[in-house]
């Protein structure tokens, strides 16, 4: 009996793993039922991308719509999604209540927001670059049109938009757009990708070096307004007082990093058609800067750059070696 059993099982077994073809009509239904599947799944999330950048964009409206939204997304996300009580969020709204109180915050919100609005149509195939860039300037040019009014909130301006709180609650946080800095306070990475590249040509050279001015402007405000030894209290700056000098790091800013970045910029412009001007203010740029580090570097730089160019090899037009 056992053997008849053990007879019957395998040719069950072998009955059900019989090849058999799939007919064109069979094929064809599921490739039709795969292509619903597809648009099933886009319908969906394109939904949810509306929803939240509709939500977004009212929010950016208003200081009092942002951190609204804001306190939404911060209960759902550190406390309904965690199973917390409401009481919870309560007492945790108590304790940050100064914080939560400060303008500077609001401000940053909406700068935060605009910027994740921004990541996420940069993310789009149908994404038009040279429009966003020009939203990008916009952005980046009334954040540093008054960085005291923004003093700690650097964290929230640092972070990545896609790992806000607003995106995680959204769950569009693994969205990302390539060759887009993640934080609108990313100058360095904002500028190397979007801002510089549609003016290197011989037509605008002078849009490029203003470009590159504007960013090492907004670099040292950065140092300046930001760095630790300004978040002192205004009170305690007084002429005359240690407190009153320029912290470490934007002494070093200016004494190092301005000097690289005004190189840079030189660099940049030779190379992209203002060989004359360039070399004028590289010569000049290398005798007031004598004693920087970079100083002998420099000066190979330019020297290879004043030889005769290879007809067969000649240098190639672009961005500055980083």
């Amino acid at each position: 009996m056992r053997v008849h059993v053990l007879l019957v099982c395998a040719a069950l077994s072998l009955s059900s793993a019989r090849a058999e073809t799939l007919s064109d009509a069979d094929r064809e239904t599921l490739l039709e039922n795969l292509e619903k599947l597809r648009e099933s799944a886009n319908s969906k999330v394109d939904a949810k991308f509306r929803i939240a950048l509709a939500a977004f964009r009212e929010a950016i409206g208003s200081d009092d719509a942002a951190i609204s939204l804001y306190l939404n997304c911060m209960e759902k996300v550190n406390f309904e999604d965690q199973q917390k009580k409401s009481a919870d969020f309560r007492e945790w709204k108590r304790k940050e209540a100064e914080k939560l109180s400060d303008p500077g915050l609001r401000l940053a919100l909406r700068h935060q927001l605009r910027w994740l609005v921004l990541t996420l149509q940069a993310a789009s195939e149908k994404a038009d670059r040279s429009k966003l860039a020009v939203e990008a300037q916009e952005l980046v040019d009334s954040i540093f049109r008054e960085p005291e009014k923004l003093k700690n909130q650097e964290a929230i301006l640092n972070q990545a938009v896609t790992s806000s709180v607003f995106a995680r609650a959204y769950e569009i946080n693994s969205e990302k757009a390539k060759d887009w800095p993640l934080s609108p306070i990313q100058l360095d990475q904002i500028y190397t990708q979007v801002l510089l590249p549609p003016y290197r040509s011989a037509s605008r050279l002078n849009e490029l070096r203003a470009a590159w001015i504007k960013r090492i402007q907004q670099e040292s405000s950065k140092m300046e307004h930001w760095s630790e030894n300004d978040k002192k209290p205004k009170e305690e700056k007084r002429i005359g007082m240690a407190s009153a000098m320029p912290g470490l790091a934007y002494e070093k800013f200016l004494a190092e990093t301005q000097p690289k970045l005004q190189w840079d910029m030189e660099i940049d412009l030779f190379r992209n058609g203002d060989e004359s001007g360039a070399a004028v203010r590289m010569l000049a740029h290398l005798e007031k800067h004598l004693t920087h580090p970079s100083a002998r570097e420099w000066g190979k730089v330019f020297e290879e750059l004043l030889k005769p160019v290879d007809a067969e090899n000649p240098p190639k037009s672009g961005s500055p070696a980083q």
